[in-house]
C-alpha cells in the first residue's frame, strides 16, 4: 500500500474557519480539505436541510416531462415506469411508480430481464407497452444512449421521458424529455445525482405542480438514500442532503419492504455503510438471481407480513448469489494464474457458463486481488456480456471508448461499466484494452493507495473530537471518513490475531505516554510480528466508537502499519 498524505491547506484559511466555528485545528483542516471554507458552507455541511435542495425545474426538459405526465393523467393514458434491474434502477422504479399511484391508478412497472433483454431499454419492453396500450414510458437509470429504441417506440406512438445520470453519447434520443444533469446543455447546479436521484427530482417537480412541498416526499427518501449508497455516487451537495434525510427515514420509519430486510439487524442506528453492505446486496440479488421485479414488489409492498415473505425470498437469492460469486472468483483466479497473466496491466477473463448476474461482483474481487482495471466476460445469447471495474483515479469508461471499434455497445461510469461484443471480437478487444491501459495508466495507480487526511498525535484524540467527526457523516465518495496517521506508536503487549484464519489484528496502542486506545486492523493479521516486537511503528487509521455490553469506547480502525 502507498500512503499519500494530503497537502495541508493554507494556515490563514484554517485559522479563519477555526475562529468562526470555534473548533480545533484538526476539524477546521478537515473541513477546508473538503472544500468547506466559510461559516455558511459549514452550516450547510453540518446541518443540511431540505431547503438546500435545488429547484427541479432548473433541470433541462423538466417542464416538458411534467407537462407530458400531467397530459397523460388528464387524458387517462396508461403509463409504464421502466428501469434497470440493479439497486439504482429498481429503487427509482419503486419511487416514481408509488408516487404516481398515490393519485393516479393507470401505472405499470417494467424491469427488463437481465439475461433475456440485457441492460437498458429493450425492444421487448416497448412491445409490452404497445401490447398493453401504454402511450408513455418513463425510463429511469437508463436510456441516455437508446436512440434506436426511442425511434422504435415513436413509430408505435409511444412517448418517452428519459431520467438518466450516465454520460450521453454524441446525440440524444428523440424523447419528449431527456432529464440528465450530465447533458452538455443542462445547467442544473448538481450533476452527481444517481438514477433514483433524477427520479426524485421528477417527483419533486410533479409535487410542486400539485401544490405539495418537499416535506410530503420525505417518506420516499429511504429509497433515494439506498440508491445513493449502492451506486457509490459522491456524498456531496444534494446527494448529502438526500442521503442524510433518507437515512433518518430508514432508521425511524422505513417502508415495509426495507423494514423487512433490516428487522433482524442488531444495530441501533444504520449508517450508509450498513446500507451498502446489508440492504443493497439483497435488493441487487433479486435481479442477479431471479428477476428485478422481485425487488420492486418488495419495495412497493405496504403490508409488512407480505413484505416479510418477499424479503425471505430475496434473502435466499442473496445466499445463492454469495455461493455463485465465491465459486466463479475461484475459477477466474485459477484462469489468471494458469495463463500466466499476472504481469499484465489489465485483467480480462472469460468463461461461457459464468452466471451473468454476479460477474460484476467477481470483477470487484479480482480488482481487489490484482489491483488493475478488470473485465469479466460470460456468454449471453449469441454475444458476450461483461462487467468492468477500475482502480482509483483511472477512468475505465474512457478506456472502453478507445476500444469502441471492437464493442457492440457499452456504458457506465469512471469506475464501473458494462458492455457486449461479438465473440469473434473478444481476442482483439482484450489486446486493445491491454494496450490502451498500458499506454495511459500511471504506474502509481497500480499500487493500492490510502489517502491520509492528517498526521496527528494520539493525545489529540478526545471524546469531543469523536463527537465532531460523527457530524461529518454520512460518509462516502468525496466525503470519506477521515483517515489519520500517527508515527512511532507501540502496542502495549496485548496484540493478538483474530478471525477463523487469524486474518485480523487486535492491539492496544500508545504513543509516548498518551492514553492507550484499543485498535483493530481488518486483514492485517500477517503483520502481527511487526507489532509484537518492541519496535515502534507508524499507523494509518480511522477513529470509530466501539459499543460492547452497553459501554461505548473510542477504537482505532487501522488500515495499514509500517515500521
Amino acid at each position: 500500500m502507498r500512503w499519500t498524505l494530503q497537502s495541508k491547506p493554507e494556515k490563514e484559511q484554517v485559522q479563519k474557519l477555526q475562529n468562526e466555528l470555534r473548533v480545533d485545528e484538526i476539524i477546521a483542516t478537515l473541513l477546508v480539505q473538503r472544500g468547506v471554507t466559510t461559516y455558511e458552507q459549514s452550516k450547510t455541511f453540518f446541518r443540511p436541510t431540505l431547503d438546500d435542495l435545488h429547484n427541479p425545474y432548473l433541470m433541462k426538459d423538466m417542464d416538458n416531462a411534467v407537462n407530458r405526465i400531467e397530459k397523460a393523467i388528464e387524458q387517462g393514458e396508461n403509463i409504464l415506469v421502466f428501469g434497470d434491474y440493479d439497486v439504482d434502477g429498481t429503487t427509482a422504479v419503486s419511487l416514481v411508480s408509488s408516487y404516481l399511484r398515490s393519485y393516479y391508478p393507470n401505472i405499470a412497472t417494467y424491469i427488463p430481464d437481465r439475461y433475456d433483454e440485457g441492460y437498458g431499454i429493450s425492444y421487448k419492453g416497448i412491445d409490452f407497452a404497445a401490447d398493453n396500450e401504454m402511450s408513455l414510458i418513463i425510463a429511469l437509470d437508463c436510456g441516455i444512449k437508446s436512440i434506436d429504441h426511442v425511434t422504435y417506440a415513436n413509430a408505435k406512438n409511444i412517448d418517452f421521458i428519459i431520467c438518466d445520470h450516465h454520460r450521453p453519447g454524441n446525440a440524444l434520443p428523440e424523447a419528449v424529455a431527456v432529464l440528465d444533469p450530465k447533458r452538455d446543455d443542462c445547467t442544473y447546479p448538481y450533476d452527481e445525482l444517481c438514477g433514483c436521484g433524477v427520479g426524485f427530482k421528477l417527483i419533486q417537480a410533479l409535487a410542486q405542480n400539485r401544490n405539495q412541498s418537499v416535506l410530503d416526499l420525505v417518506p420516499y427518501l429511504d429509497l433515494v438514500a439506498t440508491a445513493i449508497a449502492a451506486d457509490i455516487v459522491p456524498i456531496t451537495g444534494e446527494n448529502r442532503v438526500l442521503a442524510k434525510f433518507g437515512l433518518e427515514v430508514i432508521n425511524t420509519n422505513p417502508r415495509p419492504g426495507i423494514m423487512a430486510l433490516v428487522q433482524n439487524i442488531k444495530k441501533k442506528v444504520l449508517t450508509i455503510t450498513d446500507v451498502v453492505f446489508i440492504i443493497a446486496p439483497r435488493i441487487n440479488a433479486a435481479g442477479r438471481i431471479k428477476h428485478g421485479n422481485a425487488a420492486v414488489a418488495l419495495l412497493t409492498e405496504f403490508d409488512l407480513k407480505q413484505a416479510e415473505v418477499f424479503a425471505s425470498e430475496i434473502e435466499q437469492h442473496n445466499a445463492d448469489r454469495k455461493d455463485l460469486d465465491k465459486q466463479i472468483t475461484i475459477e477466474a483466479l485459477a484462469q489468471i494464474e494458469n495463463n500466466e497473466e499476472q504481469n499484465r496491466f489489465t485483467t480480462v477473463v472469460y468463461q461461457e457458463n459464468w452466471h451473468k448476474g454476479v460477474i460484476g461482483i467477481v470483477a470487484s474481487r479480482l480488482t481487489e486481488t490484482y489491483y488493475r482495471p478488470t473485465i469479466v466476460f460470460t456468454k449471453s445469447g449469441d454475444k458476450l456480456a461483461a462487467s468492468a471495474r477500475s482502480v482509483k483515479d483511472f477512468d475505465i469508461y474512457n478506456a472502453l471508448e478507445a476500444c469502441a471499434e471492437h464493442l457492440e455497445q457499452f456504458g457506465g461510469h469512471m469506475y464501473a461499466a458494462g458492455m457486449t461484443l461479438h465473440e469473434a471480437n473478444f481476442p482483439n478487444f482484450k489486446e486493445a484494452f491491454e494496450q490502451v491501459v498500458k499506454n495511459t495508466i500511471s504506474p502509481d495507480l497500480l499500487i493500492p493507495e490510502i489517502s491520509v487526511d492528517l498526521e496527528i498525535n494520539l493525545t489529540e484524540i478526545t471524546p469531543k473530537l469523536v463527537r465532531l467527526l460523527k457530524q461529518f457523516e454520512p460518509f462516502g465518495p468525496q466525503n470519506m471518513a477521515p483517515v489519520f496517521m500517527s508515527k512511532k506508536i507501540r502496542d502495549t503487549g496485548y496484540a493478538k490475531p483474530l478471525g477463523q484464519k487469524d486474518e485480523h489484528l487486535k492491539m492496544f496502542v500508545k504513543q509516548n505516554e498518551s492514553e492507550g486506545f484499543s485498535a483493530i486492523g481488518f486483514g492485517l493479521g500477517q503483520k502481527i510480528a511487526m507489532v509484537q516486537s518492541t519496535n515502534l511503528f507508524d499507523a494509518v487509521y480511522c477513529i470509530d466508537e466501539n459499543e460492547f455490553n452497553g459501554n461505548v469506547s473510542i477504537q482505532l480502525r487501522v488500515k495499514d502499519i509500517k515500521n
